[in-house]
């Protein structure tokens, strides 16, 4: 009977063989494997019988079983008897041959189930197979691969067949007509050749050690003649390759004498056939094996042929290999394996071969001979030893190749020749010159753009190749450091190397320390021996240049430091201990910062600190006289590098300073002054920097050289004949001059200031001055430096005072000439920030300046920048991106330079007087109706004003007069339209009152509460808000009115009166409200102005668009209002609708006063209830019923109290009101859900909205929810209404479908965040349940449902009160009203879970009466009650629910499989909930429990993500009650919420569970199962038959007979025809599983 089963199993599952899905083929080919493993044989003899029985079934069908039979009889090789393989092979070997065509997949498949069982059993195999291949009769084309895939992969078993397999076969190559059946033959020879290669190879292991190559020659020869001299020949390029695959292996076994027979024609055929294909590969590997085949029988063939191999193999090297196509990799390999074995036999001639060919023009044939030589280089090193000169000599061409591709394989072949010990000999020298000079390479050579091929390189690769090279070949390749050190060394000061300069800093530090671990510190550069390398003083020149620039070139100056440190003793004994300890200080330095992060400043004076200690550890004057001059001649080496000349000159400076010959300073000065590249300004620079840094120590000598040079030709227009700068141009003079000035000033700046200042009028200033009258820019703007260099010089030499400066007036004329030169309309140089720079030090400096000296620098100074065109202007003309920058940081520069001139002119008068005078030139400015000109102005001022109270010191208290004047300046520029001129306002108004409460007396450091009050103030200020404005200028206007002193609030308040006229009307309103302010605060002006009717004040709004007057307005309104409020009331209802702008603000200005206000709120309430909320009207339409139309008055109400409450003064009278305000506008938005505006409102909309923007909406019910949303607002509850914004409450509240939600999205606001509130309102709503307006129940009853979800309505004692108002909804004709009292009743038990148990029998009829609700159609009314039961049911006592447990378990337990998602979900949820009660009843409903458990566990697959959820957490809850402590923890563990479930694992386990526990409920679990075959979703389809086939899987053999096995398998027969791929696929898997219950 078993085996009946497991035939109809596997019958099954091969029957189904014929489906189309890839995936359910690949799972029935799985299912069959599975059976074979539990019964091989069984298995085996299934498949063998079905496939004899269905002998027509399609060949695509038959692969799969033969597959499943391959895998089965490889996986059980050892288990099968005798009986059986023979079964297989016999039918194995039938299928392979039943078709004379070539059908591949099918008899592959055949085949390699022939190969499998040939493992084990070859001899039966080549029984069987060996009937197929007849004498005389060609063979079936299988038939021979099956011999060669046996040969391969049984070589032990095979090669005792080749002899007669051979044998018989040889007649049959010349019976071979068709191409595949020649291709088959070669494709055997070449397995059998190969096989009998590798048992010749391991005979030790052989069965039979006495096989000889010789057993096999002769019928291999035979085979290759036919091979070579007919198939060969053939048109088919695919045979042609299958027999050239053959050659290679078979050439190793033909007799020698007959491969040197052969030779003459063999090799020129398979190089002919380079030109028939593309694919060279499997050409070039037979090839390879021919020659090796030849070599090793030592063929003087060869020789001859010699020539065309390597004119036929050359250019297969020379084609670049593709890396995307891999065989093209492989042929080049195979082809350098092809001159290895040449070039090891005759190395003459195939270097004379390639040698010249690196002269050839074309640069594939160039780089293809280069790789050649790498390849012979490395693997054939004894026969090129004695050819290495002859090598290196034939490369020299090479080296000139500028290809980059050429110079890469060059690269690589060099360090070939490194390795091998060329480079040792003569000639190695220019092999590592040309690898220096590519590491030289620039790394921007060639422009960034994408290659046109991918080959093509760039100089790039070849320069990082070339570091990567010379490192290694440093670093690990031994034999060349005798060839590197020290001649590396000549290649680190040629300039041309510069690039090269970190690789080669870092070779010969490795090299050097190398050097040194063989104690070879003291004679570390033999200079004895080597006459060409850089001297000491040059190398620590050139090194110590480079490092000025530390980044450049990855990181040069750690590199060339540390090579520096290494080279210690060489450059001088004494500099061991200096060196050891502060070099490497510099590396860290550079190490911890970057390129952005370091200040290149300190940087140089760090390196230029060091080098002034090395020169003094060394203290040797001839040696420092050696250094100066290796300096000054490198100096021209630098030409180009601006940035190294200008450090390199410092470095002379400073080496010049520590020098003791005054002759040799003299003379290189000269040299310095006569050989400098005047034209460039780092030059100028750089040299002016020498001579100041020369100055400190050589202050006589340096300025006597400069007096020489100023009084030789150089300066003159009329040149001498035989001058050296005779071919000076006159702009050249310019520059010299230039560069003369600047040294001046260095000289001043550097030079001790004890010795330097008696010298500065008579000897510097005396040549300065001669330069003035000029025109060109830079003389002019040395001139500037210069000036501003000596001043600063002065001013930091010297007590105030001690020096008379008598030039001073002079110089600031100078330099006020200049700044008027410059053009007003733009900024194109820095004269005019220098010049004021120059001017803040000279100021300084004693006499005082004239008044009119004094008035014209500061006019001129404002002029010349305040008037300069907007920064932003200038942007836009600037197309270059950095010219703007570099505009906006000249901008910058230029303000703060005229800040700190006015500062410094301020300082020498600090007195109201002097401020007063500083800001008479000011005022103009700030009063400008140019925003730019203004915000300059005013920024200028603060900063004046901040430094006139940081300095001011206060002896005696003294009147500031001009208090007043200056406030009103700045205090209406507190609301200027720019947003900097309103803060730097603030801070002048700030500064000002602090000046006036230190004229006072109070200390510098006093904190004034109020005036600090103004800096709270700027952030308001920030964006142009006219409230916030309007509130500052109001708290400007307090401060000022409570601290300026009596006498100066008239003269205040004149000038305030004068800012009405400003040009920027934001400052004319700010003036009107500081005024307002004033007057209020100094007697309450405005009270007794008011204007007399309402009519006036509306067109006067509608006149005047002024802020201040709608201001006065709104208080004319407020004063009517409190007297006559009713008669305001009605004229302003009276209104038409929408309300205007106007109208809106004059029933804003109402809200001013709480007494008020409320009065008017009272009286807007009663227009709204006193009038119906809307009227029913027939609509003409046919069929379309009527519609609803809002009646006039309450809407024109409800915009009235919508505009007041939206003013924030009215928040105390909205308090007071809040609970009538509140359930007014509840119920006013309730009413008007779907009303309609009346017909002539409506035309009046549409035409306002036309004509310009409505304030807001006049649709009755969006009116209504803004006006309830502003009421909230103003009453304390934004909270509340921010909560129901962002859960989109408003928006449901005005739908009329969702409504409910968004009363109950308020009501659970108001329970959050307004509880107090409460009482009053639910006190209030009560009557409204019983309203005749469904729509008012409807309200009230969501609100009331959404309160009892929370605990407030219990603290407030309101419960029992609302539940009993609740429960009485239950028979309220609506059904949304039904099913809101259900929620409503459900939710009690999360509000106030204590009194569930008191109220649970009450509460639980309730529930179970609404699942039993008749007017239910869609099961609206049910779905709340089982939802509501489940919260119910962790509070009610167990007594009340154990009566109708069993009740609700039957009664929701057809919602399980519901179409509906939420009734699945909410049954589902409220089962899991039933569970913690079914302790009493603990069979019964243990039975329930077994009853929903495959629908839980399959629903796990169902499509919805929270039923899913609901499944998990009944599942968990369930878990207790089953009696099974691995099943519980599973359902804890694998089903959280969080956790993402892996269905196919955890149902495995579940079923492992199921079946220890509960075996007796296999065909129960089963048969629930079958039903969800039938399932609309076909994810719980394909879920049910793997429970099933789990469940089989771990059930006991002892219970699986209660299953109906043949019901089953039909159930599952018939679900294999389901049209979803998935569900089959798991069908198949099942049915595999089926064996363990057979």
């Amino acid at each position: 009977m078993t085996e009946s089963r497991i035939k109809r199993l596997a019958t099954t599952l091969m029957d189904a063989t014929t489906d189309k899905d890839l995936l359910v083929q690949e799972q029935i080919y799985n299912a069959l494997c599975y059976l074979g493993e539990s019964e091989p044989e069984e298995i085996l003899n299934s498949c063998d019988e079905y496939l004899r029985q269905h002998d027509k079934l399609a060949y695509p069908h038959r692969v799969i079983i033969l597959k499943a039979m391959e895998t089965v009889v490889k996986n059980n090789i050892a288990l099968l008897d005798k009986s059986t393989a023979k079964v297989v092979i016999f039918l194995a070997s039938n299928e392979m041959t039943k078709s004379k065509e070539v059908i591949r997949d099918w008899q592959q498949a055949a085949s390699s189930v022939l190969v499998a069982v040939g493992q084990r059993f070859i001899n039966k195999v080549m029984e069987e197979v060996l009937t197929k291949f007849q004498p005389g009769i060609l063979p079936h084309y299988f038939v021979m691969q099956t011999f060669a895939n046996l040969s391969v992969s049984n070589v032990f078993g095979m090669v005792p067949f080749l002899n007669s397999i051979l044998g018989t076969m040889l007649p049959m190559l010349a019976m071979a007509k068709q191409d595949h059946m020649k291709s088959v033959f070669c494709y055997a020879l070449q397995h059998f050749s190969e096989s009998i290669q590798e048992y010749l190879a391991n005979l030790d292991k052989a069965p039979d050690p006495t096989v000889r190559k010789d057993t096999f020659s002769n019928e291999i020869f035979s085979a290759y003649e036919v091979l070579f001299n007919s198939w060969l020949q053939h048109r088919e390029a695919k045979l042609r390759l299958a027999v050239v695959e053959a050659m290679g292996p078979m050439s190793y076994l033909m007799p020698s004498e007959k491969l040197e027979e052969q030779l003459p024609k063999l090799i020129p055929g398979i190089l002919a056939l380079y030109k028939k294909h593309t694919e060279a590969f499997y050409i070039s590997k037979s090839l390879c094996q021919i020659l090796e085949a030849s070599v090793n029988i030592g063929s003087r063939s060869l020789d001859v042929q010699l020539d065309s191999l390597l004119g036929t193999l050359h250019p297969q090297i020379c084609a670049p290999a593709d890396p995307s196509v891999p065989l093209t990799v492989k042929n080049h390999t195979e082809v350098l394996r092809c001159f290895t074995v040449l070039a090891c036999s005759f190395p003459d001639r195939v270097l004379a071969f390639l040698l010249p060919k690196l002269e050839s023009s074309n640069e594939r044939t160039r780089v293809g001979t280069l790789l050649i030589m790498r390849q012979i280089i490395n693997s054939a090193p004894s026969q090129m030893e004695i050819k290495k000169p002859f090598i290196i000599s034939s490369m020299k061409l090479t080296l000139q190749d500028s290809n980059n591709k050429v110079k890469r394989a060059v690269v690589q072949v060099i360090s070939a020749m490194a390795h091998h010990g060329y480079l040792e000999q003569p000639g190695g020298e220019a092999m590592m010159e040309f690898l220096v000079r590519q590491c030289a390479l620039p790394s921007d050579a060639q422009p960034k753009k994408p290659p046109l091929d991918a080959d093509d390189l760039t100089s790039d690769s070849v320069q990082s190749i070339s570091v990567n090279t010379l490192f290694l070949l440093s670093t690990t390749v031994d034999r060349m450091n005798n060839v590197l050190w020290p001649y590396l060394l000549e290649y680190v000061t040629p300039i041309q190397f510069t690039n090269a300069l970190t690789p080669l800093c870092k070779s010969l530090m490795y090299l050097a320390m190398k050097k040194q671990e063989e104690g070879e510190n003291a004679s570390l550069i033999r200079y004895d021996l080597n006459a060409n390398l850089p001297s000491p003083y040059a190398l620590m020149t050139r090194l110590l240049v480079v490092s000025s620039q530390p980044y450049v070139g990855d990181c040069r100056g750690t590199a060339a430091l540390r090579l520096l440190n290494v080279l210690h003793y060489s450059v001088h004994p004494a500099l061991d201990q200096l060196w050891s300890k502060k070099v490497p200080l510099l590396v860290e330095h550079i190490e911890e910062n970057t390129e952005k992060s370091l200040s290149q400043k300190e940087w140089e004076e760090k390196l230029l600190l060091f080098l002034q200690e090395t020169l003094s550890a060394v203290s040797d004057n001839t040696w420092i006289c050696h250094f100066v001059t290796e300096m000054c001649r490198q100096l021209n080496s630098y030409n180009g590098f601006p940035l190294e000349k200008n450090f390199l000159y410092k470095c002379i400076g400073t080496t010049l300073g520590a020098c003791t010959s005054k002759d040799l300073v003299q003379k290189q000065l000269q040299e310095l002054l006569e050989t400098a590249r005047y034209h460039e300004k780092a030059e100028r620079e750089g040299l002016a920097s020498c001579f100041g840094i020369c100055a400190i120590n050589h202050l006589e000598e340096t300025l006597a050289k400069l007096e020489d040079f100023v009084r030789s030709d150089v300066l003159k227009k009329s040149v001498g004949l035989f001058s050296m700068f005779k071919d000076r141009s006159d702009n050249e003079v310019e520059k010299i001059k230039s560069t003369l000035i600047l040294c001046y000033g260095y000289v001043a700046v550097y030079a001790p200031k004890e010795l330097v200042l008696p010298r500065i009028e008579a000897d510097i200033l005396k040549n300065i001055f001669q330069c003035f009258n000029t025109k060109d820019l830079t003389l002019k703007l040395c001139l500037i430096r210069s000036i501003c260099m000596i001043s600063q010089a002065i001013f930091n030499g010297v007590k105030h005072g001690d020096f008379i400066f008598s030039r001073k007036a002079e110089l600031v004329a100078q330099m006020v000439e200049f700044i008027k030169a410059e053009p007003l309309e733009a900024m194109r140089t820095p004269v005019r920030q220098r010049a004021m720079i120059t001017c803040t030090y000279l100021v300084g400096l004693e006499p005082h300046l004239s008044d009119p000296d004094r008035t014209e620098l500061i006019d001129t100074c404002l002029a010349s920048v305040l008037a300069l065109p907007p920064l932003e202007l200038v942007k836009e003309r600037e197309e270059n991106g950095d010219d703007a920058l570099h505009k906006e940081m000249l901008y910058g520069d230029t303000i703060s330079a005229l800040k700190d001139l006015l500062k410094s002119l301020l300082r020498r008068n600090m007195t109201p007087h002097g401020l007063q005078d500083m800001f008479a030139h000011l005022g103009p400015w700030i009063k400008s109706n140019k925003e730019h000109e203004r915000q300059r102005a005013v920024e200028v001022s603060a900063a004046l004003l901040d430094f006139y109270l940081t300095k001011l010191k206060v002896s005696t208290v003294i009147p500031f007069y001009n208090l007043g004047v200056l406030i009103a300046l700045f205090s209406p520029r507190c609301s200027d339209s720019l947003a900097s001129v309103r803060q730097h306002a603030v801070d002048c108004v700030y500064c000002l009152l602090y000046i006036q409460l230190c004229y006072e007396g109070f200390a510098q450091d006093h904190r004034d509460e109020m005036v600090e009050g103004l800096k709270a103030l700027k952030k308001g200020l920030e964006e142009p808000d006219f409230t916030v404005l309007f509130h500052a200028c109001n708290n400007i206007a307090m401060v000022i009115g409570k601290r300026v002193p009596p006498d100066q609030l008239m003269s205040l308040l004149l000038a305030m009166f004068e800012g009405l006229a400003d040009p920027d009307k934001n400052c004319s309103r700010a003036a009107t409200v500081m005024i307002n302010s004033l007057l209020k605060e100094r007697g309450g002006v405005l009270q007794e102005k008011v204007p007399d009717i309402m009519s006036i004040i509306h067109s006067k709004l509608e006149e005047v668009d002024e802020e201040h007057v709608r201001k006065a307005a709104q208080q004319t309104v407020y004063i009517l209002a409190s007297q006559h409020k009713s008669v305001v009331v009605s004229s302003l209802l009276g209104s038409s609708l929408p309300f205007d702008s106007h109208t809106c603000t004059m029933w804003r200005s109402l809200a001013t006063e709480p007494t008020l206000t409320s009065q008017i709120l009272e009286q807007l309430l009663d227009k709204v209830n006193g009038d119906v909320p809307y009227k029913e009207s027939k609509c003409f339409l046919l069929g379309s019923g009527s519609e609803r139309i809002a009646t006039p008055l309450p809407l024109a109400a409800t915009c009235a109290l919508y505009e007041i409450m939206s003013a924030p003064e009215s928040g105390a009278a909205v308090l007071g009101l809040y609970p009538p305000l509140f359930v007014t506008l509840l119920l006013r938005v309730s009413c008007t859900v779907g009303v309609q505006l009346p017909k002539n409102l409506q035309s009046r909309e549409t035409r306002s909205s036309s004509h310009g923007p409505a304030p807001r909406s006049l649709q009755p019910c969006s009116c209504a929810v803004e006006t309830l949303k502003v009421m909230l607002a103003r009453g304390g509850s934004e909270e509340v209404a921010r909560a129901v914004g962002s859960a989109g409450g408003w928006e449901l509240m005005a739908s009329p479908k969702r409504h409910h939600d968004g009363i109950a999205v308020l009501a659970g606001a108001m329970a959050r965040h307004a509880g107090p509130r409460l009482p009053l309102i639910v006190k209030n709503l009560i009557p409204t349940l019983s309203s005749v307006f469904e729509s008012q129940r409807i309200t009230t009853t969501a609100f009331f449902a959404e309160l009892l979800s929370s605990n407030v309505v219990n603290d407030l004692i309101l419960l029992e009160t609302m539940m009993d108002n609740v429960t009485a909804r239950q028979k309220d004709t609506c059904m949304l009203v039904r099913m809101l009292a259900l929620r409503g009743l459900g939710n009690i038990a999360s509000g106030s879970p204590e009194k569930v148990r008191k109220h649970g029998a009450k509460l639980l009829a309730s529930m179970v009466n609404g699942m039993d609700d008749k007017d239910d159609p869609h099961n609206l009314v049910a779905l709340e009650a089982m939802s509501s039961l489940s919260k119910l049911l962790d509070h009610v006592e167990e007594k009340d629910i154990q009566s109708m447990l069993l009740h609700i378990a039957i009664r929701i337990r057809p919602f399980f499989d519901s179409e509906q998602s939420d009734l699945r979900q909410s049954s589902i949820v409220l089962f899991g909930n039933l569970t913690k009660f079914s302790e009493g009843n603990c069979e019964v409903f243990f039975e329930q429990i077994l009853n929903g458990l495959v629908t839980l566990l399959l629903h796990l697959q169902d499509p919805k993500p929270e039923v899913v959820k609901a499944c998990k957490f009944a599942l968990r809850m369930c878990g207790p009650n089953m009696g099974c402590e691995g099943l519980c923890d599973m359902f804890l563990n694998h089903l959280r919420e969080d956790r993402s479930l892996h269905y196919g694992e955890f149902m495995n386990n579940v079923c492992k569970h199921l079946m220890q526990s509960y075996p007796e409920m296999l065909n129960r679990l089963i048969l629930t199962n079958l039903f969800y075959f039938k399932s609309n979703w076909a994810d719980i389809r394909a879920a049910a038959p793997m429970f099933i086939g789990f469940l089989v899987l771990h059930v006991d053999e002892d219970h699986c007979q209660q299953v109906d096995l043949d019901h089953l398998i039909s159930a599952l027969n018939l679900l294999l025809k389901d049209p979803v791929p998935a569900v089959r696929v798991k069908v198949a898997e099942t049915l595999g599983r089926l064996v363990r219950i057979l």
